[in-house]
């Protein structure tokens, strides 16, 4: 049983691989080069793949580059279809990954907090 496990997680991880070598050299859509992945999971039958994204906030919101995503997602899959070698590849569904925007926003409530701490001690004194 573990060896099914071991299975879609090796597949997840050359699916990420792949998918971020074929956003940077042969998707032609401008908006996806601000697009990186951060991981995917692959279900046991091999037959849904989350992949998960995220983006520069800078250069593209989220929901251009869901739309851009889901556009591409053919184009995707056949060329993963092409590099790996799978009998049927999975569906894409494609999910934004918060977790960088929830770090970022964690770290900034801590450095308030540190700050705050440090005025009110220095008030005391």
């Amino acid at each position: 049983m573990p060896r099914d496990f071991s299975r879609t997680r090796r597949v997840g991880e050359q699916m990420q691989r792949e998918l971020a070598e074929l956003l940077q050299r042969e998707v032609r859509d401008p908006r996806l080069s601000a697009v990186t992945i951060s991981g995917v999971d692959v279900t046991r039958d091999l037959s849904l793949a989350k992949v998960y994204y995220t983006v520069m906030p800078e250069q593209l919101t989220v929901e251009a580059a869901q739309k851009a995503l889901e556009k591409a997602s053919g184009f995707l899959r056949h060329a993963l279809g092409e590099r790996m070698i799978i009998r049927n590849v999975p569906q894409l569904r494609f999910i934004y990954d918060e977790t960088l925007v929830k770090g970022t926003e964690l770290a900034n409530l801590i450095d308030q907090a540190v700050a705050a701490d440090r005025k009110k001690h220095q008030d005391s004194d």
